[in-house]
């Protein structure tokens, strides 16, 4: 029987955290992240900095018998002057497998950032807490989801029954993309489309999918290359064209040079390589991408291409020219390599889907789109036969 105290506290340690890359620690506690140090220090870029520090796909995971667990932390939230406000992130618990409840964390260090001069205004927060009180009793083995959409420094653990860590014996399953991977505009952390297929598949998730920035940076393969995976995937193409950061002259030598970087690391693992899923406005129109003024005066956060597709003819990118160049590329390295697949994003969410379930800011798929595409992928990629499949997980 556990003992009755609500004081027993249990620092945050890396035994106790699944589906991140180390954690930094700080004066109150640890910030979980997704990518090393070394890699951070290369960017020097406050959108990666942003996103690879919000924990998408970051979970707790322990066995106790304690009726009332408390998470201590403080979030960082940031809040864009003139446009809608972002969504609180959630904390989502599952008890032996199955969602049970949800949570915020009022403890809030809040970035308001003016979107017209890029000034920011920090307005500090205390330590606080989220609760799941009354829970069943008895053994069980408890996963609490980090949110996907905001950083959370933990301080620790309070629980009024021990809590052990849990080796999670599952496959690993490493998967690299945008914002779209990272989950914008999913609702809660297991809402986000990485999250249901892993789920599904019964896969132990590492998600790298960085909200801005998936842009074929070198340090992003080396991170895939230097981590023990038996399942790689890499969705690669909108951000390229949305922030314009590169010609085709450039794009395929920089995709071979990022899937070289995977395979000295991981030779004969399942590799797959994944177009951009429909998105109409760059269809045919390079970028870069911007906010939609006429929708910022209506309150709504919607994206536009203002590029000219007259240049697509000079190396511009758009998503048809990536996802033709994208599956020429692993059609030829296939040829040496039977371990590296494609799968075209269109498959998971194409022009059917669009019409049912409309890109809500033009950009990003909602969250009804979010747990369909995670199901597709789960069948077209994660089952068995598939390019993921479990009999072809080698290494």
């Amino acid at each position: 029987m556990p003992i009755p105290d609500r004081h027993r506290t249990t620092p945050l340690t890396d035994e106790l955290l699944h589906g991140v890359v180390e954690l930094e620690r700080t004066h109150d506690g640890v910030i979980p992240h997704r990518l090393p140090a070394w890699a951070r220090n290369q960017a020097h870029d406050p959108q990666l900095a942003m996103a690879e520090a919000q924990p998408s796909g970051a979970r707790l995971l322990v066995t106790t018998e304690a009726r009332r667990i408390e998470l201590r932390g403080r979030a960082t939230r940031f809040r864009y002057e003139g446009a809608p406000p972002r969504p609180t992130g959630v904390f989502d618990l599952l008890i032996d497998g199955r969602h049970v409840r949800q949570a915020v964390l009022d403890a809030a260090t809040v970035v308001s950032i003016d979107m017209t001069t890029g000034d920011r205004r920090i307005t500090h927060g205390e330590i606080g807490g989220v609760v799941f009180a009354d829970l069943p009793p008895g053994p069980k083995t408890v996963e609490l989801w980090l949110p996907h959409n905001e950083t959370v420094e933990l301080a620790e653990i309070r629980s009024d029954a021990p809590v052990q860590p849990v080796r999670d014996p599952r496959p690993v399953w490493v998967h690299h993309g945008s914002s779209i991977s990272h989950g914008s505009n999913a609702l809660h952390p297991t809402g986000t489309w990485p999250t249901v297929a892993a789920r599904l598949a019964d896969l132990n998730l590492l998600n790298l999918g960085f909200g801005g920035s998936a842009l074929l940076d070198p340090f992003t393969a080396r991170t895939i290359r230097d981590t023990p995976a038996e399942l790689i995937s890499v969705k690669l193409g909108i951000n390229l064209v949305n922030l314009d950061v590169m010609r085709l002259r450039a794009f395929g030598p920089a995709v071979h040079g990022f899937l070289d970087t995977i395979r000295e690391g991981h030779p004969h693992t399942p590799l797959l390589v994944i177009s951009p899923i429909l998105c109409p406005i760059h269809e045919h129109t390079p970028g870069p991408g911007a906010f939609d003024p006429d929708a910022l005066t209506r309150g709504e956060m919607r994206f536009q291409a203002t590029g000219d597709p007259g240049e697509v003819a000079a190396g511009k990118l758009t998503l048809t020219v990536i996802r033709e160049q994208l599956a020429r590329i692993v059609a030829e390295r296939a040829q040496e390599d039977p371990h590296l697949f494609h799968l075209d994003g269109r498959e998971l969410y194409g022009e059917p889907d669009a019409r049912e379930l409309p890109l809500p800011d033009a950009l990003h798929p909602d969250a009804s789109a979010h747990r369909r595409i995670g199901q597709r992928f789960a069948d077209l990629a994660l089952s068995p036969g598939s390019p993921l499949g479990t009999e072809r997980r080698l290494d």
